[in-house]
């Protein structure tokens, strides 16, 4: 497997490729860095403008590939290299370099406006989101793995249908092969209404039945889990209550090491990454790197 970040020039954050590196030294597998950098329009006759234009990107992408690299060689025990390309399009680029190289997965970083320690999808992230055939990770702004930390735990935001399923199974492989603890967590959201008393009264026996069917599910989940290997040192399973995703995700405990990981929307007809509406509220509430899975 390749690991491919994208990597963009003159950032005092270089979080994406320390996520990089550790998802790379975790999997055992060599990191790729690419820049992407404006592509001149095609003229019939070149001229000065148009060649100093391209000169100017060129020089642009030959040093982000050398700062990349300068960047990755304090991480050593990762075998890694870098190059630039051009395109019109930076989310078009990335994944037509990422079908090139047989990519398996791309890093991306958050954006510079948001808050740092958390996931903040740009507008060129969100057009990755809704178009790659690969998985997306994305790191929080400013984050920091250290030069040899792994992947320690993988937490599965678990719905109990089909698709879920299917995600469970390929994230439970991935934590036997990264020596990684599962943890599978389903989310309960009751929101905030203004009811009568009585409406209030019917609420509760709703949310309490959903409450009872999630814990089925997990109970479900547990037994195959631990029917493949899984044993009380490699396996956790919650359900985290919450008035808000947001409100949910703060009341799970989450570590140095820690990667969440949700599935794509089930309904939508392409075999693309393309978030549902609770992948997206619990992506832009997490504090650690987020795995999107197709």
């Amino acid at each position: 497997m390749t690991i491919l970040v994208g990597y963009s020039p003159h950032k005092d954050d270089v979080g994406v490729l320390e996520l990089g590196a550790q998802l790379a030294r975790s999997a055992g597998e060599s990191l790729h860095a690419v820049t992407v950098v404006p592509e001149g329009w095609a003229t019939p006759v070149a001229g000065d403008t148009d060649r100093d234009f391209k000169d100017w990107a060129a020089e642009e992408g030959e040093a982000s590939a050398a700062e990349a690299l300068a960047h990755l060689a304090e991480i050593p025990d990762v075998e890694s290299s870098a190059s630039w390309v051009s395109g019109r399009s930076v989310p078009q680029a990335l994944l037509a370099v990422a079908a090139s190289q047989q990519a398996d997965l791309l890093v991306v970083g958050s954006g510079e406006n948001g808050p740092r320690g958390v996931v903040t999808v740009t507008s060129k992230t969100d057009r990755l989101l809704h178009s790659s055939d690969v998985p997306i990770a994305i790191a929080p702004r400013g984050y920091h793995a250290g030069s040899a930390m792994r992947v320690r735990r993988v937490t599965v935001g678990f719905r109990d249908d089909d698709a879920t399923w299917t995600l469970l199974d390929r994230v439970a492989g991935i934590c036997r092969d990264t020596q990684s603890v599962l943890r599978v967590a389903t989310f309960a959201i009751r929101r905030r209404a203004m009811v009568t008393s009585a409406m209030r009264g019917a609420e509760d026996l709703v949310f309490e039945q959903w409450r009872t069917q999630a814990r089925a599910a997990q109970s479900e989940a547990d037994e195959h889990l631990r029917s493949i290997g899984f044993g009380d040192n490699d396996l956790e399973l919650v359900v985290a209550e919450g008035r808000s995703f947001g409100g949910a995700m703060d009341g799970l405990e989450w570590d140095k090491g820690d990667v969440l990981v949700v599935g794509s929307s089930s309904t939508h007809p392409l075999a693309h990454v393309f978030l549902g509406s609770s992948a997206a509220k619990i992506l832009r509430n997490s504090t650690v790197p987020v795995v999107v899975v197709p």
